[in-house]
């Protein structure tokens, strides 16, 4: 099994990939909603349509970018969970399909898989054991990862993920959607020590994150404040995630007495986040690609090129919205070889 497309719609992407053994991603297209920027969050219903609407024309368009035929996809990866419900569904449900039509196999995919295998895409690779900061709009997380589906849950949020305080604040200064980049435009024109916010939960033992607390914080800082001010509480908003983030990850490696530090999802593209790891852990720190650090059909062509093994031809249509991470099989050791 070598050649795998695959399909990512768990929430406001829409993603096309064709992964290769030993090429790598061969053809790749992303489509991102903006329906959902008026509304300063993600409705799921618009979510679902869009992708109804994107996907079938983008399937036939990264294949042809591929110069590739229908038939020669051996099998048809998908992104199962966690996600919207309605949004998975419509890419399972095309998933399966065209895997039924075309006599090959699909493969369910866990969406934060994609993105903890995602820098092995990269060269230089990390190598096993690692820790794995994985950040994004719905799940901040801290994983120890021993080899290719053997992870073990080390910490995670108690309450809003880092890409969700970063799109809730976004909107209380009357950014657009998604708010990382914009805080991030904001606030390299303000600065980040002129108001005092906490880091939350760094005075606690423990690995877990809470960004709710924070949340409040500028809720009325803003409130008590002005528009002039809005770059300055931009900026220390920016630094408090980042300085949380950082510090719970050096925290995560010495509990470990790992060596090694993988981010991946949309958050790792915050450049603050990257520059500050690179002071102060040099070296030892390794993302996707930028294009990757996004959903995207690339990671769950990989993805499922990992989990091949577990390839299913029964026709069935089934998604996790609600998916633990450590609760997946582990990868037969046929899955595991590098392509």
């Amino acid at each position: 099994m070598q050649t795998i497309l695959g399909i990512e719609t768990s929430c406001d992407e829409t993603g096309v990939a064709i992964y290769r053994a030993g090429k790598g991603i061969i053809a790749e297209r992303v489509y991102t909603q903006t329906s959902h920027q008026r509304y300063g969050g993600v409705v799921p219903e618009l979510a679902s349509r869009d992708h109804v609407r994107k996907l079938a024309p983008m399937i036939e368009a990264t294949l042809a970018d591929a110069g590739l035929e229908r038939v020669e996809i051996d099998a048809i990866a998908y992104t199962a969970g966690p996600g919207l419900a309605g949004a998975l569904l419509v890419g399972a449900s095309v998933a399966v399909a065209l895997a039924s039509a075309l006599d090959r196999p699909a493969i369910a995919v866990h969406h934060m898989e994609g993105h903890l295998l995602s820098p092995l895409l990269e060269d230089p690779a990390p190598e096993f054991p690692f820790v794995a900061l994985l950040v994004s709009g719905g799940h901040s997380m801290l994983v120890g990862v021993e080899a290719p589906g053997s992870y073990e849950l080390l910490g995670e949020t108690l309450d809003d993920a880092a890409g969700e305080a970063f799109d809730k604040t976004a909107r209380l200064l009357g950014l657009g959607y998604p708010g990382g980049p914009e805080i991030a435009r904001l606030a390299s024109e303000g600065n980040p020590g002129r108001f005092d916010f906490p880091r939350p939960m760094l005075n606690r033992p423990g690995l877990d994150f809470s960004f709710s607390g924070l949340k409040t914080h500028t809720r009325q800082l803003v409130a008590r404040t002005g528009p002039e001010d809005h770059a300055d509480i931009a900026a220390g908003f920016q630094h408090a995630v980042v300085d949380t983030l950082i510090a719970k990850c050096r925290r995560a490696l010495k509990a470990t007495r790992m060596k090694r530090l993988v981010i991946a999802g949309g958050v790792s593209a915050n450049q603050l986040l990257r520059e500050e790891l690179a002071r102060t852990l040099p070296g030892q720190v390794y993302y996707p690609r930028l294009s990757l650090c996004t959903d995207n059909g690339a990671m769950i062509a990989f993805a499922g090129w990992f989990r091949r093994a577990a390839a299913d031809r029964s026709g069935r249509i089934a998604v996790r919205p609600r998916w633990p991470l450590d609760r997946l099989p582990p990868m037969a050791s046929s899955e595991t070889v590098t392509g």
